[in-house]
């Protein structure tokens, strides 16, 4: 009998198997939004966004993370809702632990647009805040096309945010 044919049966077996569990987001124990401490926070601010980005994603390859960049300003309600879901006791440690956050002020879409544009997303951007979860050995961004599934958060629940971001977790 080849070794082939004799590996079928366990082939088979390993087919059936259940794949690897995704990791689940912490039970973040707010039911809405309302519940967040106040004042939302507020995380965008001016700088070098290229510099600010290059350093996260050189500590997101050294820690073996993934790179979060979070395009908005500090204007939008959904962007704050969610710096103030990540802030949670439940969540920081565990965004901390997964991702390197670099968040990037785009102003009212008129600044650091070449940063979405420089991971292939063309034109303007379809509302923020705009998250690109990136593989920072490759720099090639991971959920293109749902970057901004979070930009009518304030329409979700809080654990809907926590479990939308888990669902990047490499």
């Amino acid at each position: 009998m080849s070794p082939w044919k004799a590996a079928l049966p366990l082939i088979a077996a390993c087919a059936l198997l259940p794949a690897a569990a995704p990791v689940s987001a912490p039970r973040v124990g707010i039911a809405s939004f309302e519940a967040l401490p106040k004042p939302l926070p507020l995380p965008y601010h001016a700088g070098d966004a290229k510099a600010a980005i290059a350093a996260a994603r050189a500590r997101a390859v050294k820690a073996h993370k993934r790179l979060l960049i979070d395009l908005g300003g500090n204007w939008c309600l959904d962007c704050r809702l969610l710096a103030g879901v990540m802030e949670t006791p439940q969540m920081r440690p565990f965004v901390a632990k997964h991702f390197e956050v670099v968040t990037v002020d785009v102003g009212r879409f008129d600044q650091n647009m070449d940063i979405p544009a420089a991971y292939g997303i063309q034109g303007r951007l379809k509302g923020v805040p705009a998250v690109l979860i990136v593989d920072p050995k490759t720099n090639k961004l991971i959920n293109a096309g749902r970057e901004t599934a979070l930009a009518d958060a304030r329409a979700m629940t809080p654990q809907a945010v926590a479990d939308w971001l888990a669902g990047w977790v490499g």
